[in-house]
């Protein structure tokens, strides 16, 4: 089964995740002192906040699998539809570890497609990753 993932850079933890609990109805399944995460689902969803060094808006969306073959799946149609991707294998991030393919959509959206494979205890970003990601972003807009 995929569930949709939504992650947004914001600038005040607390604001947002007080909005967020009354918006869903839930709190978050992980809270950290820079992230966010409710794993919803109804909606079925995977939504993330978290404060970054960039400014506040949508980071990234993504679909989340269940297993690496569905990633596979995904990955080879991405690669057809004749944009740029980069593939992550047992990377950590946002406080977990998993296997990812990252891409964008003529627009610069930038897509995240992964396989979760565990929890970790530190948000786990790399300046190399987001390098890459911002790559996706402006070769779209070019």
């Amino acid at each position: 089964m995929k569930r949709l993932h939504v992650h947004l850079y914001i600038k005040d933890l607390d604001q947002s995740v007080r909005f967020y609990n009354t918006l869903f109805g839930e709190t978050p399944t992980t809270l950290k002192d820079d992230y966010a995460q409710w794993m919803l689902d109804d909606p079925r969803v995977n939504f993330a906040v978290s404060t970054k060094h960039r400014a506040e808006g949508v980071s990234h969306l993504g679909i989340q699998v269940d297993d690496d073959d569905a990633l596979t799946a995904i990955t080879g149609a991405l690669a057809s539809a004749e944009q740029s991707i980069f593939e992550e294998k047992e990377t950590q991030c946002c406080y977990a570890t998993g296997n990812k393919t990252w891409a964008s959509d003529p627009d610069g959206v930038v897509w995240e497609t992964f396989h979760r494979l565990g929890h970790t205890e530190t948000m786990g970003r790399d300046l190399a990753r987001d390098a890459e990601i911002d790559a996706l972003h402006k070769q779209a807009a070019v």
